[in-house]
């Protein structure tokens, strides 16, 4: 069920602005691939990295704060690595996005829509995510 107005939260403000950001700056399907790729792999470097340094005894972990107490440590711990797990499962579907190639046609297609999709407040797309962003606890 698709609501009749989109949400005006904060969170999905922000959310529009760059999901209409990253289809006007990228509006082609190669730069939608390296893109999609960038971000994935910068998401497991980063949740890669800190999964690694929680893992680090006390004394040899980069923050300056005290580490979580150990249950919530060994929970964020398990959490990160269904993440990267997640990740490095998306990483292999992704892979075959590079297979696909398309005439300049279908490029030019891209482009002429890229300018309808962005500004569009009710793309199902932008609907599915931000149902997910209020599904989604706020941990910060």
């Amino acid at each position: 069920m698709v609501p009749e107005e989109p949400c005006q939260c904060p969170d999905c403000l922000r959310f529009y602005r760059e999901h209409d950001r990253l289809i006007r700056e990228n509006p082609s399907l190669k730069q939608q691939q390296e893109l999609n790729w960038a971000a994935l792999q910068a998401f497991r470097t980063l949740a890669g990295r800190v999964l690694e340094d929680l893992q680090k005894p006390p004394e040899q972990q980069a923050d300056v704060e005290a580490p979580p107490e150990d249950e919530s440590l060994q929970q964020a711990l398990a959490d990160l690595e269904n993440v990267n797990a997640h990740l490095f499962s998306i990483e292999v579907f992704m892979e075959r996005i590079f297979d696909v190639r398309v005439p300049e046609a279908v490029e030019q297609k891209f482009q002429e829509l890229a300018g309808e999709l962005a500004p569009d407040p009710l793309n199902a797309d932008r609907l599915r995510l931000n149902r997910l962003l209020h599904q989604s606890p706020d941990l910060n």
